[in-house]
């Protein structure tokens, strides 16, 4: 049984795109779609041994000064933009106040209502005790989930790092920090993870999400809808130990450029993905044409990005094709509201700048 269980798992990764969703409402949910299997040295998912200590104590209201991870080239130091946000203020559900206002809103970045059984709800994100905090809700009656989502005012292009310090969900829902171009054609993951160690609704165990955290991209063509991202191994990092739903971890992702990416955890990189065919080899990204291999005018993630912050009901989860497993939270597990809230204690942006 535990073949044919850990079978089904690796099916589910090869076929299915589980990133955070950036449907808009015309076309099926992308991780619901199938996506072509990459080229299997697409990135790389080694920690290249970064000794930087990163500070750890919730309570800091100096977010700023904890070091960048990343090792500039000589002549280049971090500027801090003034976007980031500590949530060191109170914005209580449903009038959020000035201080919320200034860098987000309640919503998507569209219309979209979400994926699956989610439908996000602009009265539940709030603030308080330095955390932002993303609620997910049985919707009375019905069978969705109201769930919370919020989307910078300020978007965000390459060069760029940024980081956030979160703690996620004893949930199969999905918890997301994440960057998407105002047309849902690039996106990048540098946080994704469904914390729960069991499903009620599979009745079964969910250990293997529970150790893993999804870092990973997207290149879409909207119309007709074709998404895909990388699907090796190093796309779901773990060091076999560490549930993430535990304890507070810093995700963080360097945005160098159109076609490099890295991507770090607690401070330490944890997988790099570069070069034309790691980022883009099916020419999504072509300013002419898209998709058309024939006509290399890749531009790469190239695009401005927003900021999302959510949890999700994927529709590969809650809807799951013949033969796949269930994984919903049924009524008992949203009843307990502290298995599912996504807690936020900083979200930072920097940006390298000349030191002369």
């Amino acid at each position: 049984m535990k073949i044919i269980k850990i079978g089904i798992l690796l099916l589910i990764l090869g076929l299915i795109a589980t990133a955070c969703s950036s449907d808009s409402p015309a076309p099926e949910d992308p991780v619901s779609q199938p996506t072509d299997n990459p080229d299997p040295d697409a990135g790389d998912d080694g920690d290249d041994g970064n000794d930087d200590d990163m500070d750890q104590d919730s309570n800091t209201n100096d977010f700023r000064n904890i070091p960048v991870p990343v090792q500039l080239e000589s002549g280049m130091e971090w500027e801090f933009q003034d976007f980031s946000d500590d949530f060191e203020y109170e914005a209580p559900a449903g009038n959020l106040g000035p201080d919320f206002d200034a860098n987000w809103y309640p919503r998507y970045h569209n219309s979209w209502l979400g994926p699956g059984r989610t439908e996000w709800d602009p009265n539940l994100p709030y603030v308080t005790n330095g955390m932002l905090h993303i609620p997910a809700r049985k919707k009375p009656g019905t069978d969705k989930i109201n769930i919370g989502i919020v989307t910078g005012r300020t978007r965000v292009q390459f060069p760029v790092y940024i980081e956030t310090r979160a703690k996620i969900m004893n949930s199969v829902l999905s918890n997301a920090a994440w960057l998407l171009s105002p047309d849902d054609t690039q996106e990048i993951d540098f946080l994704e993870a469904y914390g729960a160690s069991f499903s009620e609704s599979a009745n079964d165990d969910h250990s293997w999400f529970a150790l893993r955290a999804h870092i990973s991209h997207h290149v879409f063509i909207r119309e007709p809808f074709t998404d895909w991202q990388p699907t090796d191994t190093g796309s779901w990092y773990t060091d076999n130990e560490t549930l993430w739903r535990e304890e507070f971890h810093t995700y963080g992702v360097y945005w160098r450029d159109p076609w490099h990416l890295e991507y770090y955890i607690d401070g330490q990189l944890v997988r790099t993905v570069s070069g034309m065919n790691s980022i883009d080899p099916v020419f999504h990204t072509n300013s002419v044409n898209p998709g058309d291999s024939s006509n290399d005018t890749r531009t790469g993630l190239s695009k401005e990005m927003d900021i999302i912050i959510d949890a999700e009901d994927h529709t590969w989860r809650s809807d799951p094709q013949p033969g796949f497993p269930l994984h919903t939270p049924t009524d008992n597990e949203l009843a307990n509201q502290d298995d599912n809230t996504f807690l936020v204690d900083w979200i930072r942006i920097f940006k390298p700048v000349s030191s002369q």
